[in-house]
């Protein structure tokens, strides 16, 4: 169970760190709150995906589920840069993440 707290702790850290970019610096109120929300809702999954993954593994997969979908989304939604060098080093998060994951005992 703890990778799934911890996978669903990512994805709301990708929704808070996206949604910052509509907050214009939380001078907009509802989307500030929706960031808060999601902050609080990612630390507790992540917290609780800690009870049973080493701190070292889970905040390492946790930031590189964020930078990777944050990214990814950035490119989507804000016409951020898709080069390949880019590109290449997202893959590389993904399969340093899929690596602490299968290396996990």
């Amino acid at each position: 169970m703890g990778w799934t707290y911890l996978f669903v702790a990512g994805l709301f850290e990708v929704a808070w760190a996206v949604g910052l970019k509509f907050t214009e610096g939380f001078t907009r109120l509802w989307p500030s709150l929706w960031v808060a929300a999601g902050m609080i809702i990612s630390f507790v999954f992540l917290s609780w995906a800690l009870r049973t993954i080493p701190v070292g593994t889970g905040y390492a997969v946790w930031t590189g589920i964020g930078a990777a979908g944050t990214a990814i989304l950035g490119m989507a939604l804000f016409n951020e840069p898709r080069d390949l060098a880019r590109v290449a080093c997202i893959l590389l998060i993904v399969l340093g993440i899929t690596g602490l994951k299968l290396l996990h005992k």
